[in-house]
C-alpha cells in the first residue's frame, strides 16, 4: 500500500488528497475483466469453429451500475482544476476513467463503441508528425510482412515452450532484475490474452505453448515496462495513482511496451502483423462485419484456429457480434509504438534524454512527461527507481536514435538501385 501524501508539502497535499480519493473512485472500475469471455466459452467454440461450424457466440455480460462513481469522478475532475500541471493530471485522469465508466455500464450494446474510441481511438486516425493514418500503417506492416513471407521465414517459431517451464524461467531472470518475490509469475487456465501483467505478477494462459520470440517479448512488454512502471510508480511520495494504468494513458504504455520490444530486439515483422490485422479487423467491425467474418478474416490470413479465434475476440469484447460495433483498445498497439517512437527521436533530436528516463516513473502519458516536468524538478516526483536493461545503456539507445533521426531523412522513393550499387 502506497504511503503517497505522507511528508507532502502542504501547497501539494490536497493533490495527494484527491489522488486518494480517485483510487478509491475507481477501485470498482475493471474494463478487462467486465468484456472478459469464459475461457470454456472459447475452448468450445474454437472446437466448434476448426470443424466448419460457424455460429455466432452467445456470450453474457454482468453490466454494472456505476452511476456513484461517475458522480464522484466528475466531482474530483472539477476540484482538481486545471491550473496546475498536478491538477490537470488528476482531472484528465478522472475524465479518462469517467467514460471508461460508461462504457461498461453500457456492456453488451453498440454504446461501448463510442466510449473505446474515445478512450483508444479508431483506426483512422491521422499519425502526430505525418498525412497517413494508423489504417495505412496497419496496411503497409501487413503487406511487408507478407511480401516477406515472414510466417515461413521466421527463425524463432516453434512453439515448444509449455507454460510452467515459462513460469520458471521468467521467474528466476525477474527475481534477479526486481529482487527476489518482487514479481510472482503464475499460469493462469482461464486467462484470455496469452499473458497480463499487474505490479507484483505476471500471468501466463495455461494450455498455452510459448516459442523463444514469446519468452523476449514478455520480458521486454510485460516484466520491463508494464511490472516497472507499476512498482515505479508505487514508490511514488505524492501520485499514488501513477501505479495504476488509467485509460488516458493506454495508448503512451502499450506503445512502450512495443517500443521496448524494437529496442531489445524481441520483436519481429510477424508480430507487427499480428498487431496490424488487429487494427484492420476492428475497422472491419465498425465498417459491419459481423464475427465470424472477422474469424475468418484472421484464417485467411494465416493464422491457426485458436488464434484467429482470439483475436476476432479482442475486437469484440463487450459489444454485440453481428457487426457495426467494437471494442477499440487494440488499436493502440500500433499507434502507440509510433507515437512513442516519435516522441523518442525529438526528445533525442532536443537533447532531452531526461523526459526519456521520467516516462518510467510510473503509469504515464506523453504529455504527463512534459506538463510534469517542474514537479520532476522540485522532487515532488520521484524519478525512476528501476529502467529496462535497453534504458540503462544510454550511450547505445543514443547510438539508435542518432541513427533514426538522420536516416529518416533519406527519401525511399528518390533512392535508385544503381546509385547505391555504384557507390559502394
Amino acid at each position: 500500500m502506497s504511503t503517497a501524501g505522507a511528508g507532502v508539502p502542504a501547497g501539494l497535499r490536497r493533490y495527494a488528497e484527491l489522488d486518494q480519493r480517485l483510487l478509491a473512485a475507481v477501485k470498482g472500475i475493471n474494463i478487462l475483466p467486465t468484456v472478459a469471455w469464459p475461457a470454456s466459452l472459447e475452448r468450445r467454440m474454437i472446437a466448434a469453429y476448426d470443424r466448419g461450424r460457424y455460429v455466432l457466440p452467445e456470450v453474457g455480460y454482468a453490466r454494472p451500475d456505476l452511476a456513484a462513481v461517475r458522480a464522484e469522478l466528475a466531482a474530483i475532475e472539477r476540484e482538481a482544476g486545471r491550473e496546475d500541471p498536478l491538477g490537470d493530471y488528476l482531472a484528465r485522469s478522472a475524465e479518462s476513467w469517467r467514460i471508461a465508466a460508461q462504457m461498461l455500464e453500457a456492456v453488451g450494446s453498440a454504446g461501448v463503441t463510442a466510449p473505446s474510441i474515445a478512450l483508444y481511438g479508431r483506426p483512422g486516425d491521422a499519425i502526430p508528425g505525418s498525412a497517413r493514418s494508423n489504417l495505412d500503417a496497419a496496411r503497409y506492416f501487413v503487406a511487408l510482412s507478407d511480401e516477406l513471407g515472414s510466417d515461413r521465414l521466421a527463425d524463432d517459431v516453434d512453439e515448444s515452450i509449455p507454460a510452467d517451464v515459462l513460469r520458471d524461467e521468467l521467474a528466476r531472470t525477474l527475481d534477479g532484475f526486481f529482487g527476489a518475490g518482487a514479481i510472482r509469475v503464475e499460469v493462469d487456465p482461464e486467462l484470455t490474452a496469452k499473458a497480463a501483467a499487474g505490479a507484483t505478477r505476471i500471468r501466463l494462459r495455461g494450455g498455452t505453448a510459448f516459442s523463444g520470440y514469446d519468452r523476449h517479448q514478455l520480458l521486454a512488454h510485460e516484466a520491463f515496462v508494464h511490472s516497472l512502471t507499476a512498482l515505479n510508480g508505487r514508490a511514488q511520495p505524492l501520485l499514488a495513482s501513477l501505479a495504476r494504468t488509467s485509460p488516458r494513458v493506454t495508448a503512451t504504455q502499450e506503445g512502450l511496451a512495443v517500443f521496448a520490444e524494437l529496442m531489445s530486439g524481441a520483436i519481429d515483422i510477424a508480430r507487427l502483423k499480428r498487431i496490424s490485422l488487429r487494427i484492420l479487423a476492428i475497422d472491419m467491425a465498425l465498417e459491419g462485419a459481423d464475427f465470424v467474418e472477422v474469424y475468418r478474416f484472421f484464417r485467411e490470413r494465416g493464422q491457426n484456429a485458436a488464434d484467429s479465434f482470439h483475436s476476432a475476440q479482442r475486437v469484440f469484447r463487450g459489444v454485440p457480434l453481428t457487426g457495426g460495433a467494437a471494442f477499440a483498445k487494440d488499436n493502440v498497439y500500433l499507434s502507440g509504438l509510433l507515437t512513442v517512437h516519435t516522441f523518442f527521436r525529438w526528445a533525442f533530436k532536443q537533447r532531452r534524454m531526461d523526459l526519456l528516463r521520467c516516462l518510467f516513473a510510473g503509469k504515464l502519458a506523453l504529455h504527463d512527461v512534459v506538463s510534469l516536468e517542474p514537479h520532476f524538478a522540485s522532487g515532488a516526483i520521484a524519478p525512476p527507481r528501476w529502467l529496462p536493461p535497453w534504458m540503462q545503456h544510454a550511450h547505445g539507445l543514443a547510438g539508435k536514435l542518432a541513427f533514426s533521426v538522420f536516416i529518416n531523412g533519406i527519401q525511399m522513393e528518390r533512392v535508385q538501385l544503381g546509385e547505391l550499387t555504384l557507390s559502394l
